[in-house]
């Protein structure tokens, strides 16, 4: 007696995405891609121009952008290879997208205690000041395209992301502001001063990151 053949199913056509969605997960790649990029240019100017004047908010603000590239290889990982679709990988990338938040709070609020404590006073940094006004002008921009794009599919984390973009234009405002103050006035402690309302900022984005909250309009 013959043994019955048993016919099956190949899975591949049940979890094939649409096309648009795969075309906003391209787009959230490429916005991925592009803020590293940013990053890492914006932590070697940074740095180099904190270093000459001895700021130590320059410092810590190209150190901060650092912190900020890994939320975006967050999103790369999100969004790749088996993971794509999968709501395991999706509140794990929300949990790592929390973590970066609170490295990044306890960093700054660290650095801003240091400088308030120790009195330091930079020197006046033009090129500094530059990247801040640039980097307040560009990030609202890039972050609510990322926001957009996180909300059309769904993916909170995506979503989260964004917010740390747009936290590093609040920081780049702060520096601004600490930077010029500093330079003209001679106000030395403004910039810790504000840094560290960002930090509680990054606290409670963090918070609502790692319990899954803040996303709206059809995100998980």
């Amino acid at each position: 007696m013959a043994t019955p053949t048993i016919q099956t199913t190949p899975l591949q056509p049940l979890l094939r995405r649409s096309p648009e969605r795969e075309r906003l997960e391209r787009k959230a790649r490429l916005l991925a891609w592009g803020g590293i990029a940013y990053h890492f240019v914006e932590f070697a100017i940074a740095v180099g121009a904190g270093i000459a004047a001895s700021s130590i908010a320059l410092i810590g603000f190209g150190a901060d952008s650092l912190i900020e590239a890994l939320a975006g290889f967050v999103v790369l990982w999100l969004f790749t290879g088996a993971r794509v679709g999968s709501q395991a990988a999706e509140r794990r990338a929300q949990q790592l997208i929390a973590a970066s938040f609170f490295v990044l709070a306890a960093y700054v609020a660290v650095e801003s205690i240091r400088t308030l404590a120790g009195g330091q006073h930079p020197e006046a940094s033009w090129i500094g000041i530059g990247l801040a006004a640039f980097t307040t002008v560009t990030m609202p921009l890039l972050a609510r395209v990322k926001r957009q794009v996180g909300h059309q599919l769904g993916s909170a984390a995506t979503v989260k992301e964004a917010s740390q973009t747009q936290l590093c234009a609040y920081l780049s405002i702060a520096l601004l502001i600490g930077l010029v103050l500093s330079a003209v006035a001679g106000l030395w402690w403004a910039d810790p001063a504000a840094a560290l309302f960002i930090a509680a900022v990054a606290v409670k984005e963090g918070r609502e990151s790692w319990r899954g909250e803040g996303c709206a309009e059809g995100c998980c």
